[in-house]
């Protein structure tokens, strides 16, 4: 109980428990910890996708091209969370309304939930297939539900303890995975991956490959101010996650894409999406770099939950240690549900219909419609700037509704030539700008301020009386 009490009281001391963060981290930190986010397994096996749908340098470039058009939608929002000190749900209170942004919230707690489940499967799957393979013994259930129950200890210490553990995390799975990248060229040439057949049956295009890459930026966005609040400036914030996150996904699907085109220049079943035909070709290092990237990953992860849930109502005073117990619970309960790993791909576009158009809404409420700054009202409970229609934004949740049909419609019914997503977050981007663009004129050129410093919330302004803002 004591220690339950100790460890409570460090981190209702750095602020975990709810509002805006002061962040202290320089762009190498920051770096590090996005670095080691995104080196996880999920990301490496989307790699796995696309050979050989694709030619081997064709795979390269879209991962290259849809990993850039990703991190300027991730940095752009993270930008926010440094300018303010906020995690990004809470931040969606701007757009959608102090109660609105209760929508998006709980749209995050889902897709988070199931990207926790699916990594820490991934991960119980992987040591299960290595542990069998040395032993005969098998249970990959209780593998993932012992690498979801060591993220939730992680977890619980907070933004400092992880900002502490995820850079060691990161050298520790790039040493490995230089290591498998040398074995993989000193055994064939780059122009023998190159040679591979195309299979035309998988189904695979560069657009599809390049709205995957994409879609997994977009899944991660939902948690990039809740780790760029914490850098010192916003050139640290940008420059590391955007460094950190780029060099990540790069060499993980890259690692992905060599690892089933090596797999398949051996001889050997090239399976997408699993973890045993990695294990099988490169035995413990690849195991270990898959267990340890879901410690890193899922950490954040789990964090992110409790950090939404913590910050949902302004001026609430929800602890954070027991919420991120209840939610470290459900994460290991559900690790046990593995045939959600067939779904990937659905989830992935599910991903990409909900946030696409939230943060398309976000962006330019902020950088236009808010002129880079968002006040203090973002803390009240009630009234202010952002109550809008009795606390809801309805302009805000209408284009997200019509921004996410439109990305299903380009998906399943008429696929697009350029895919999905871009199309989505355009529309969605111009369409909210169209219906707010009344607002933008009652809003004063301002220089932006960190929450934690600006003075009191201010009285309602006078956009109030504007149809889209006007308080009830």
């Amino acid at each position: 109980m004591n220690l339950y009490r100790r460890l409570e009281a460090n981190l209702e001391a750095n602020a975990e428990d709810g509002g805006p963060v002061r962040g202290h981290l320089g762009t190498g930190r920051m770096a590090m910890i996005w670095l080691a986010a995104n080196l996880v397994v999920t990301t490496l096996l989307t790699g796995t996708l696309f050979v050989p749908g694709l030619d081997y340098g064709t795979t390269l470039w879209m991962i290259l091209l849809g990993t850039l058009g990703g991190a300027i939608v991730l940095t752009t929002i993270g930008n926010i969370g440094t300018r303010t000190g906020l995690p990004t749900m809470a931040l969606t209170r701007g757009a959608f309304g102090t109660r609105g942004s209760f929508v998006p919230v709980a749209a995050n707690l889902l897709v988070l939930m199931g990207w926790s489940w699916v990594q820490a499967m991934l991960a119980g799957v992987t040591v299960n297939h290595f542990v069998a393979g040395l032993t005969g013994f098998s249970n990959p259930i209780l593998f993932s539900v012992l690498c979801e129950a060591a993220v939730v200890v992680l977890a619980i210490l907070g933004h400092t303890g992880i900002a502490k553990v995820e850079p060691w995390l990161a050298v520790l799975m790039l040493a490995i995975i230089a290591w498998v990248f040398v074995s993989v060229f000193s055994t064939f040439a780059p122009s023998d991956f190159q040679a591979i057949p195309i299979d035309a049956e998988a189904g695979m295009t560069p657009v599809v490959a390049f709205d995957i890459v994409f879609a997994t930026a977009i899944s991660w966005t939902v948690l990039s101010a809740d780790f760029n609040r914490l850098a010192r400036s916003q050139r640290a914030g940008v420059l590391g996650s955007g460094l950190g996150y780029t060099l990540s996904t790069v060499v993980s699907m890259s690692l992905g894409a060599t690892a089933i085109g090596y797999a398949i220049l051996r001889g050997s079943d090239a399976v997408a999406f699993d973890p045993g035909v990695l294990v099988d070709a490169f035995g413990a290092p690849i195991a270990i770099v898959i267990f340890v990237s879901v410690m890193a990953t899922n950490t954040m992860v789990v964090y992110g939950m409790t950090t939404s849930v913590v910050n949902a109502r302004s001026g609430s005073r929800i602890r954070f240690l027991p919420v991120a117990l209840v939610i470290g619970i459900v994460s290991i309960a559900g690790s046990t549900w593995l045939a959600l790993l067939d779904k990937f791909t659905t989830f992935l576009t599910v991903i990409g219909a909900f946030f696409v158009p939230v943060f398309a809404i976000m962006i330019v409420d902020h950088y236009v419609v808010k002129r880079g700054t968002y006040t203090r009202d973002l803390l009240l409970p009630r009234a202010g700037r952002y109550w809008y229609h009795g606390g809801v934004n309805w302009i805000a949740i209408g284009v997200w509704v019509v921004g996410a049909i439109t990305s299903a419609l380009f998906t399943y019914v008429w696929p697009s030539p350029i895919g999905a997503t871009v199309p989505a977050f355009v529309i969605s981007a111009v369409l909210y700008l169209a219906l707010m663009w009344r607002e933008r004129g009652g809003n004063e050129n301002r220089p932006a301020i960190h929450l934690a410093d600006a003075g009191p919330a201010e009285a309602p302004s006078p956009v109030a009386d504007a149809p889209s803002a006007r308080p009830d």
